[in-house]
């Protein structure tokens, strides 16, 4: 590595190097100067004969610069330099913009330099070279050009406007500070900030708004938004208020578009009644929601299941003189219905839309052709997409995904193979959800060669697999007990930077359970937590029944109170497993006192399968104990519960014990119909 002086060198050589030309020959192609026109003279009289700078070859051209500023001046010099970088031959050569610069630098005249280097920045960027401009902006500090905010401002601006230039744009932002006697000002930051979000740098995000409030410097609200956007992403709701006070606070308080977009992220992740509470405190501020705002609450509405309120609120834009709902409030509304089955109101929704005067896009289409895919219609899906091809709108690659999708749910894998080659046909390309339905619907069949195939070729073909993709296979490879396999892939999920979610966590640890390695899965049920991957009811129940096969009871009801504590509800399956293998080891007091912490519908149900289950196994006197505790406390014994104690009861010969037990329950019926009958008097 070269260090700060010996970089600053070689660039200082680079630089002198770039300045060396040829120089041209007099512009006159006489050998007598011209002499200056007499008044006698006529206005159109013949101009001495000279070559155009522009139109040389491009050494002459660039060694032009110099000669131009001596002989015309500076501002001739700058016009030849706008002409020149509109070259394509020249756009993108530094030598152009680095004498240039260093000519306007010679005579004084900063701005033009600067000038020439926010040209350069921009067709750099445009080649994705953005950084050799960058470098240049910071090396011609050293030849006489200090670092102006605006130029700086320029590369930030132009940096993050393309895909891949953030580390160059953020290099010039740290530059600033450092040698250069710049500081930024609020345009700076907030150019940095929008970088950081569209990156996902979101501890950057923090630290910038940090600095901005030490600084004084407040958002506008442009990029109020998308700062709003990057943290309902992130679900930091709380975040969003605090920006909004001190936006407030700094005389730039929140707009209507900051209010729905932190209402559409609120929306989007399920807190529809937050999303209302915003909405009320956007009309206390004055603020009057509009299509968009009411847009978001439908959508989220429907998201939650409430189709019925979000048609209410939809009625009310309908009849609402400001605004009227547009192409995307009835794709929503459409969608709601879709999702509940409801495919008949979703169709005259359709017709009312047309009615309206708007026209279905390609979206809305797509939402109704998956709505009736999953109900099975798939006649009236081709039917829809016969129309759109009709009205001039040309299905996508979604649109053929919802039909394949469809039929892989069905289990007609070779009809979605049919559609697959349709949408080939008119030259649309695979995405990851093709792929990915194929490959779930291949391993859902026990095909995993197949399946891995598809995974293959989806790389392959430039179409990267993500964490759904590969949690798939894995869940495959868990199914069929190939565990080395599954860790194998897991491993390469985290090596390529993928982040596995709760889904992937728990596949791998139900697979070291099914082959009785329940200490490996112990170890990924810790590694998840530490993942900051919060584990779910079934995570939990996967790893509990593991540890009971294996006879780990105490590990497993830790684990089953941890999960309580968690206010996670167990499964019947977990509740039943836990209970069962306690009273199989002679430990019941144990298994009752679980069933005590359960409410008193978990507790009959609970009780029913686990009377079943000891009396499958002939554990009787454990199963009429809890037939007598759900009776003490007056619950009612299921029928099914209750036939399967006594037929295991004449068949051990235990006559006795079938004939106390139905005498109890008996007995308890008859207390309830006189309890009832003396309500009613």
């Amino acid at each position: 590595m070269l260090s700060r002086h010996h970089r600053h060198a070689a660039g200082h050589r680079h630089l002198l190097l770039l300045l060396r030309h040829p120089k041209l020959p007099p512009f006159s192609t006489t050998t007598h100067p011209t002499p200056p026109p007499t008044p006698s003279s006529s206005s159109d009289a013949a101009s001495p004969a000279f070559p155009d700078p522009a139109s040389l070859p491009p050494d002459d051209a660039i060694a032009a610069l110099p000669s131009v500023a001596d002989n015309a001046g500076s501002a001739s010099a700058l016009a030849l330099f706008r002409r020149l970088s509109t070259r394509p031959d020249l756009r993108v050569l530094m030598r152009l913009y680095a004498t240039a610069a260093t000519t306007f630098v010679g005579r004084g005249n900063l701005p033009m330099a600067h000038e020439a280097m926010r040209t350069m920045v921009a067709a750099f960027a445009e080649a994705g070279r953005l950084r050799e401009a960058a470098d240049m902006v910071l090396e011609m500090r050293s030849h006489g050009l200090p670092l102006c905010v605006e130029t700086a401002n320029w590369v930030l601006r132009v940096g993050l406007a393309h895909p891949g230039c953030f580390p160059h744009a953020r290099e010039v932002f740290d530059g600033m500070t450092r040698g250069g006697g710049v500081c930024p000002d609020e345009r700076s930051f907030r150019a940095l900030v929008l970088g950081c979000c569209r990156e996902g740098r979101f501890e950057e995000v923090d630290a910038l708004l940090e600095e901005m409030r030490r600084r004084g410097f407040g958002l506008d609200n442009a990029t109020c938004t998308v700062v709003v956007g990057a943290f309902c992403q992130q679900g930091r709701f709380k975040d969003v208020s605090e920006v909004f006070r001190r936006m407030s606070g700094m005389g730039t308080p929140p707009n209507l578009v900051n209010y729905t977009a932190w209402i559409d992220g609120l929306c989007k992740r399920g807190y529809v009644k937050q999303a209302f509470n915003v909405l009320e405190e956007m009309v206390v501020k004055g603020l009057k929601p509009n299509v968009y705002t009411h847009t978001s609450l439908i959508d989220g509405l429907c998201k939650i299941g409430w189709t019925e309120r979000a048609f209410r609120l939809f009625l009310k834009l309908v009849k609402s003189s400001s605004y009227k709902p547009n192409v995307h409030t009835y794709t929503v509304m459409i969608g709601g219905y879709c999702k509940e089955g409801k495919l008949a109101r979703a169709e005259m929704l359709l017709g009312r839309m047309v009615e309206q005067g708007l026209v279905p896009n390609t979206n809305t289409y797509t939402t109704l052709i998956d709505g009736h895919c999953k109900g099975g219609s798939f006649d009236r899906a081709f039917e829809l997409m016969n129309r759109m091809k009709l009205e001039g709108f040309l299905p996508n690659i979604y649109s053929y995904n919802a039909i394949i999708g469809g039929f892989c749910r069905k289990g007609q894998i070779q009809e979605a193979y049919r559609v697959l080659r349709l949408a080939t046909s008119q030259g649309l390309q695979f995405d990851k959800v093709t792929y990915t339905i194929l490959i779930t619907e291949h391993c859902k069949q026990g095909h995993i060669t197949y399946a891995l195939e598809l995974f293959n070729k989806m790389a392959e073909n430039g179409c990267h697999p993500d964490i759904d993709t590969y949690t798939t296979i894995i869940a495959a490879y868990c199914q069929q007990r190939q565990m080395e396999h599954s860790q194998k892939l897991f491993d390469k999920c985290l090596a390529i930077g993928l982040v596995p979610t709760k889904q992937t966590f728990t596949s791998m640890i139900a697979g070291y359970c099914k082959i009785g390695k329940s200490t490996l899965a112990v170890k990924m049920f810790e590694r998840m937590v530490q993942h900051g991957c919060l584990p779910d009811s079934i995570t939990y129940g996967a790893l509990i029944s593991g540890l009971c096969k294996e006879s780990r009871l105490e590990e497993a009801r830790a684990l089953y109170e941890r999960m309580l504590d968690k206010h996670l509800v167990p499964c019947d399956v977990t509740r039943v497993t836990l209970a069962f293998e306690y009273c199989r080891k002679e430990k019941i007091s144990i298994a009752v006192s679980m069933l005590d912490k359960l409410d008193k519908r978990q507790q009959a149900h609970t009780a029913d399968a686990l009377v079943r289950k000891l009396s499958a196994a002939d554990n009787l006197d454990a199963a009429s104990l809890f037939l007598k505790n759900v009776l003490d406390k007056h619950y009612t014994v299921d029928h099914v519960t209750y036939t399967s104690f006594i037929n295991s009861c004449y068949n051990s010969n235990r006559y006795a014990l079938a004939s106390e037990i139905s005498e109890k329950i008996s007995k308890g019926i008859s207390n309830y119909q006189k309890n009832d009958a003396a309500a009613i008097v």
